[in-house]
């Protein structure tokens, strides 16, 4: 017997700028685009003066998303 599974994100843009990623049983992460100009000041960094910073990020059309 085959079984196969599809393990598909779902992706949903809510608007021209944020969007919403739901893995199979898990909770949605929410993402917001950023202009190249307009990046957040940490990010790059994995650690950046007592804070965390952005080491995860993916580019779609133009804007580089990053988790909220």
């Amino acid at each position: 017997m085959n079984v196969k599974t599809n393990n598909m994100n779902r992706i949903k843009f809510t608007s021209k700028t944020t969007l919403t990623i739901t893995e199979q049983d898990c909770k949605p992460i929410k993402y917001k685009g950023y202009e190249v100009g307009s990046l957040l000041p940490s990010f790059g960094h994995i650690f950046h003066e007592d804070k965390e910073g952005v080491s995860k990020w993916f580019n779609h059309k133009g804007l580089t998303y990053i988790a909220q």
